[in-house]
């Protein structure tokens, strides 16, 4: 580590911009908003930076700089930020031999101060720097840390500190409280404040300081989609759900790159289901929330594509409702959308399909009981999750009801991963492609004219 971070208080100190250009600009801003009195000096300066003097936010002083006849008295900080890449570095070196902190734009070896790129959302406030060695890089990891921090996090800061006080008293262990912070600002708690519903968020902190003190936890259940497969299809609170999580129960379309995201103490639980073949039963599923949340953990439910969709995620909520036990849903995009996506295969398109239908394939009695002749319409797609094994009696229906043989159909193996594999076909060739190319499960079944688009519209396979 070349640099110690640290975080100092320049309001009642003094500091000094050298040069008003666009690179000094971005540091005359950061440096306002922490309150410095501040003066510049530079031959000429931009727009920006004269407005700020004229409205009383800076001194400016027009003139060459010169760091051996520059009185320096009262400065707390340099910053050297001109276009004269020698100046810069003078001042730097004059900087270090007079003893004052000086922070050089065009080389940080030659100051001894790094002005980091920083993500405000204050009081909270995150610094990034990569030494000097990739500002590109730095600026990447500050977009990324931007979408995925609230913007009014500031809420829920304020929100905690008014709090502290009675939870310090509730509770005196440090780690018991510390664990008690945790579980709150990572569950429904944070998500009240966040969208400006403190009333609710508080009546939960103080039912569960009421818990406390009783000697009980309680913790809360998370029905989390985990989307079709690609990791970077999660939505931002799916991401963060996730990465907070004290165990989960997964299924087996999870796939192990979103899996990875789980922190290493999680606990992992599979419950996954394959025909006649289930992990857990569903009963026990749900059980098992409930269970687990009474526990006083915070429990991850993690389904692949969407959890209404075909996820039965509304039996396992209906229980935990009857249980008193806390939850919240985050919709994940399901295979349907995000299988044909990366497949160049849209679901409805003007010219061929003015409605969807998502169907489910899966069989009973080794029959696919479904409303034949509704589905055999032309100018709609079907969409068929679970329909690998009933393939063959899918396509001969439809054509039994009225549907064209040469109808597209495409089979999509391990959608939205490496893996991805499109076999198109038709109504009547799909069953022979599909039994030929030795296809597995978990597969998603489109059929419908928009398929025929796949050769044009894909990109998935030169996009990985």
């Amino acid at each position: 580590m070349s640099h110690f971070p640290l975080f100092v208080d320049l309001q009642s100190r003094h500091c000094l911009v050298i040069g008003a250009g666009p690179i000094a600009l971005r540091k005359i801003r950061a440096l306002l908003k922490s309150g410095t009195s501040l003066s510049v000096v530079a031959t000429r300066a931009c727009a920006e930076v004269q407005a700020l003097h004229q409205r009383g936010d800076l001194h400016l002083q027009y003139a060459s700089f010169d760091p051996k006849t520059f009185d320096f008295n009262g400065v707390y900080l340099v910053v050297a930020a001109t276009d004269d890449h020698p100046l810069n570095k003078s001042i730097g070196e004059h900087c270090k031999q007079q003893g004052i902190h000086c922070n050089v734009a065009s080389g940080s070896e030659a100051g001894d101060v790094v002005l980091p790129s920083i993500i405000d959302r204050s009081p909270m406030m995150i610094a990034l720097h990569s030494g000097g060695r990739s500002p590109t890089m730095t600026r990447y990891l500050k977009r990324q840390l931007e979408a995925f921090i609230p913007r009014n996090t500031a809420k829920l800061v304020s929100w905690a500190e008014s709090w502290r006080t009675k939870v310090k008293a509730a509770i005196d262990r440090p780690v018991v409280r510390q664990r008690f912070w945790d579980r709150l600002l990572s569950g429904i708690a944070a998500e009240h404040v966040l969208a400006d519903r403190a009333t609710a968020a508080d009546s939960i902190i103080s039912d569960r300081l009421a818990q406390a003190e009783a000697g009980q936890h309680h913790g809360e259940v998370f029905l989390v989609g985990a989307g079709p497969g690609d990791p970077e299809l999660l939505t931002l609170k799916a991401l963060r759900l996730i990465q907070q999580a004290d165990v989960v129960l997964y299924d087996r379309l999870v796939s192990e790159p979103i899996l990875s995201l789980l922190p290493v103490s999680c606990e992992r639980i599979y419950v996954g289901k394959r025909q006649a073949d289930h992990a857990l039963p569903q009963d026990d599923i749900n059980q098992t929330l409930v269970d687990l949340a009474k526990q006083g953990r915070n429990v991850l439910r993690l389904k692949g594509g969407d959890p209404f969709i075909f996820g039965r995620g509304g039996e396992e909520i209906e229980l935990l409702a009857e249980n008193n036990v806390a939850f919240q849903v985050v919709p994940g995009i399901t295979a349907a959308s995000g299988c044909a996506s990366y497949s160049g295969i849209p679901l409805t398109h003007r010219d061929y399909s003015q409605s969807v239908r998502f169907v489910t394939g899966h069989l009973r009695s080794n029959e696919v009981n479904l409303p034949w002749p509704e589905l055999a319409q032309e100018g709609q797609t079907l969409v068929f999750y679970m329909g690998l094994t009933g393939l063959s009696a899918i396509c001969q229906s439809l054509i039994d009801n009225g549907r064209e043989q040469e109808t597209p159909a495409a089979v999509i193996e391990r959608g939205t991963t490496p893996e991805q594999r499109v076999i198109v076909g038709n109504l009547e060739s799909l069953p022979g492609l599909i039994e030929s190319q030795q296809v597995k499960a978990p597969t998603l079944l489109i059929i419908g004219e928009v398929v025929a688009l796949h050769g044009t519209l894909s990109w998935y396979k030169s996009n990985v």
